[in-house]
Order: structure tokens, then C-alpha cells, then sequence
């Protein structure tokens, strides 16, 4: 089987697994996950090699890019304290911890066994997102786990390289070089992604081409992973804070048209590219488990252990800080949130490039002992990462009661709807008395926006019948449109218009019935 039919299979297993998902109300990645591990152990399936440059540099920097676009500057300062314990201090505690078990349990070298630690001692920022999409968690828990999962690369990866040097040379440590390091991947991904930000946002702020600017923006994330990691900076850090940037940037970058453009163009990428490293993930490990039968090491057992490390070690980390931050802010401390944030730090595609990155070999040349397990042990506990957690993460939240209800959401839509249109009349109103326009393009224009804050006010009033009235206003402007489109394709089909103002008639239509879903 060639790597493009492996690729090709996998999209449409996730495809069947999307819509599986949605209907058992499951996290699609846990999913596809098992999916992958089922398929992978069929007899007759052959070996799935997973190259870590495929994962590391084609998979990696759009989907990191993805999540941090996502994030608000904003909320990331409320947060950034418990962040930075968590990006440094958990991640640390993490890997010591696991490099113990693995030594007890193991007859993995310590060398190895810290090795496998800082492998698997960050959470991962695509798993973590692609978790935490499902869920309607509150806006500060939300960010927390996502910026922990997004800026504790630099740490993982810095302690990754330092066992590395030590597994593969068995070099000392020279700390006075360990934060000379730390700082130059920290600070030069930083440096890298605001260059690449800053460059972006130049380009994207001269052109109004939706081809172009969709490559553009496509072309970003792969342009500040390869500029960190070519000055031996940290990549990922690099990536997320071009994405935070331009994220903070983007209405006055581009166009709505494009915007819309774009947010589809993304929406198909991150489906794409999750599917297949996700089922990558469940693929691999059989093929792994296969090979490392045949030194008849045992694997099953310490795979366990370490994910069970992993998960009390984040727990003893997060609820001490969380009732600490809590009796100083002058509150009783609760079990809710932290429990949260605790069973959300996923493992997944970062600790599978990096295990996947481990040498072949050590300085003299012969084969590097262990790493097969260390391979396996590694695969194992992403799996065992995404399936348990993936599967249990929503009825923690449901039972821990943190969940933003949907009245609550849809609220704060209304109070958005209704403060914009308020922005907008005010706006009018002084285009009136400047006298800025003729005066019945001014008065169609005030029509709309009073009906939009009229249906505002009455539906944060609860209004019952204001709710049936827009009911039957959207069931008679949908029923209007398609007779629009068919007429619109009748005019087409007679000849009378030409393919091109047909699909620009046809957008206009579509954007306006998007609008209208946006309102149920």
C-alpha cells in the first residue's frame, strides 16, 4: 500500500468516523484513533511507517497555526500566569516523573527512560483543540488549556534535546547552556513569527485577490515553522505567535468576501490534515507493537503506568495552584475547574514527531538501544491519551456543570447583534446630519437596522411571540431565496445570463441565507 493510498483511505475513513462522531456525540479524533487501531490490527494490513518529517513539517504547522489563530490576546493575558507554571513547571515535573516510572518498570536505561519523559511531558495544542472544539467551555478555561498546550513546546522541546545529547552521546548537562537554549528557542520563535506575521500582513494588506491571499495565508505557517527551525529556533512557537498576530489583525487585513473564503478554505484543511494524522496515530501502533515483539520486550504494561503518571502528575500540579489562586482571590476553592483542566491535557501530535525524531543511532555508529520502546511506549500513551481522555473529557465537563449553556451563548450573541446595529444607526445618524447621502438611501438603511434592534431587545426579553414572528420571517426569506436561485438557474439554462454572473448572483444569495442561520 503506497503512501497515497494510505492518505487517500484515511480521509475517507474520517469522513465515515466524522459522521459516526456526530451522531454518538463522541470527539471525532478519539474516534478516529480507535478507528486507526482496529484497522491497523486486520490481518492482511500492511506495515504503516509513519516519517516524522511528514508529520513534524507538512501535518504540524497548519494545524498549530489553526489553533492559535483562535486565541484572543486579550484572554491570553488574563491567563498568562497560570500558563507559564504550567508551560514550564508541570512540564518539567512531567518528565522527571515519567523518566522515573519508566525506569522502575522498564529495563529502559535512565538515559532512555528521561528520554521517553520529555517525549511525552507537553500536552499538545492540535489534540487540545481538536478535543476542545466540541465542547462549550467557559472562555478563561478554554484559553487556559489551549495557550498551555501551545506555549509549553519550547520547554518540551529544550529538555528534549538536552536527553537526546545525553542518550545519544551520553553528554553532561551544562544548565548554564540548558538557558541559553531555552532562550533562543522561546525568544527566537517569537522573533521568527512576528518577522513572518509582519511580512504577511504587508502582502495581505495590498492585495484583494482571493486566490492569492488564500495562498498567502496557506503558505504562513510553513514559512514561520521552516525560518524558526532553520536558526535552531523553536518552530511551534514560532507558528503560534504568527497566527496570534495576524489572528488580532485580520479585519483590517482582508476583505469579508475573502474572509469567508478563507474560513472555508481553513475549516477543509484542519478536517483533512487532522484525519489523516490522527488515523495515522491508530495505524502506526500495531505496525509498532509487531515489530517490537520480536525482541519480546513487554510494552502493555508500562504504557499504562506512564499514561496513569501522566494524568496524576497534571492533577497534584493543577489543583494546589487552582486553590491557591483561589483563596487568594478571596473565593472558596472548588473541585470543578481544575478537574477540567487536568483531563484535558491530551497528548497527540507533537509528542508523536518528536518520538518519532528520535536518532536511529548513537555516537559511535551502532543502532540506538531501546528506542524501539521508547517508539512504542511513546505511540501508546498518545493513544491511550486521545481514546480515554478524548472519550471522557464531555462527561466530566457535563458533570463538573462547567459548560456554557446554550441560552447563555445565544445571550451574548443577541447583546453583540443588538450593540452593532446600535454602532451602525448612531453612525447613520451622522451621516443625516451631514447630510452625507440622499435621504431615502438613508431611510432603507434605518428601516433594516431598527428591525434588527427591535428583534434584539424582544428576544433578550424573552418574548415568546417575537420568537414565532422570526421563526416565520426566516421559514418566508429561505422560501424566497429558493425561488431567487431557481429563477436564477432558469435564466441560466435559457441562456440569457452567462456563467459568471451567475455565480456572483448565486454568492450573493448564499451569503444571505447564511445570515439567516446565523439568526435561529
Amino acid at each position: 500500500m503506497g503512501s497515497i493510498d494510505i492518505v487517500l483511505g484515511l480521509v475517507v475513513l474520517a469522513t465515515v468516523v466524522a459522521v459516526s462522531a456526530k451522531r454518538l456525540r463522541v470527539p471525532a479524533p478519539s474516534l478516529l484513533v480507535l478507528a486507526g487501531l482496529v484497522v491497523g490490527a486486520l490481518p492482511g494490513v500492511p506495515p504503516v511507517r509513519v516519517p516524522p518529517e511528514v508529520v513534524s513539517l507538512v501535518v504540524l504547522p497548519p494545524l498549530i497555526y489553526a489553533a492559535g489563530e483562535e486565541m484572543s490576546w486579550r484572554a491570553l493575558r488574563e491567563v498568562w500566569r497560570p500558563v507559564t507554571l504550567l508551560a514550564v513547571g508541570l512540564v518539567v515535573a512531567s518528565a522527571a516523573a515519567v523518566g522515573a516510572v519508566t525506569v522502575a518498570v522498564t529495563p529502559l536505561p535512565w538515559s532512555m527512560a528521561l528520554l521517553l519523559g520529555t517525549v511525552l511531558a507537553s500536552t499538545d495544542p492540535v489534540a487540545v483543540a481538536a478535543l476542545g472544539r466540541r465542547l462549550a467551555l467557559p472562555s478563561r478555561v478554554q484559553t487556559l488549556v489551549q495557550a498551555e498546550s501551545l506555549f509549553n513546546d519550547a520547554t518540551s522541546l529544550l529538555l528534549y534535546r538536552v536527553a537526546v545529547s545525553i542518550a545519544v552521546a551520553g553528554g553532561a548537562v551544562s544548565w548554564e547552556r540548558a538557558g541559553t537554549g531555552f532562550a533562543v528557542l522561546a525568544g527566537g520563535g517569537v522573533l521568527a513569527g512576528a518577522l513572518v506575521a509582519g511580512g504577511v500582513a504587508v502582502i495581505r494588506r495590498r492585495t484583494e485577490d482571493p486566490v492569492l491571499e488564500t495562498v498567502v495565508a496557506l503558505v504562513t505557517p510553513y514559512a514561520a515553522y521552516v525560518l524558526a527551525e532553520t536558526v535552531h529556533a523553536s518552530g511551534v512557537t514560532s507558528v503560534v505567535t504568527a497566527a496570534v498576530i495576524l489572528g488580532r489583525q485580520a479585519p483590517a487585513l482582508t476583505t469579508a468576501s475573502i474572509r469567508l473564503q478563507l474560513t472555508a478554505v481553513w475549516g477543509t484543511v484542519v478536517f483533512l490534515l487532522e484525519s489523516v494524522v490522527f488515523g495515522l496515530i491508530g495505524l502506526a501502533l500495531p505496525t509498532l507493537i509487531r515489530e517490537l515483539a520480536k525482541t519480546g520486550e513487554a510494552w502493555l504494561g508500562a504504557a499504562v503506568l506512564v499514561a496513569a503518571t501522566l494524568i496524576l502528575v497534571r492533577v497534584a500540579w493543577v489543583f494546589p495552584l487552582s486553590a491557591l489562586a483561589q483563596w487568594r482571590g478571596g473565593r472558596r476553592p472548588s473541585w470543578q475547574v481544575p478537574a477540567v483542566v487536568s483531563w484535558a491535557g491530551a497528548r497527540g501530535v507533537v509528542p508523536l514527531a518528536a518520538a518519532l525524531s528520535i536518532p536511529l543511532t548513537d555516537a559511535t555508529g551502532a543502532p540506538l538501544a531501546g528506542r524501539e520502546l521508547v517508539v512504542v511506549l511513546a505511540t501508546a500513551v498518545i493513544s491511550i491519551s486521545l481514546v480515554v481522555q478524548g472519550f471522557t473529557l464531555a462527561p466530566l465537563v457535563r458533570r463538573a456543570g462547567v459548560l456554557v449553556r446554550p441560552s447563555d451563548a445565544h445571550e451574548e450573541y443577541t447583546v453583540a447583534r443588538l450593540r452593532t446595529a446600535q454602532a451602525a444607526l448612531n453612525r447613520l445618524e451622522d451621516l443625516e446630519r451631514a447630510e452625507a447621502a440622499p435621504q431615502v438611501v438613508l431611510a432603507r438603511l434605518r428601516v433594516g437596522l431598527l428591525d434588527r434592534i427591535e428583534r434584539a431587545e424582544l428576544r433578550l426579553d424573552g418574548d415568546d411571540d417575537i420568537k414565532s414572528v422570526s421563526t416565520a420571517y426566516l421559514v418566508l426569506r429561505r422560501d424566497l431565496i429558493a425561488a431567487e436561485t431557481a429563477e436564477l438557474h432558469r435564466l441560466h439554462d435559457t441562456g440569457e445570463i452567462t456563467e459568471s454572473t451567475r455565480r456572483n448572483v448565486q454568492r450573493l444569495l448564499d451569503l444571505e441565507d447564511t445570515g439567516l442561520h446565523d439568526q435561529d
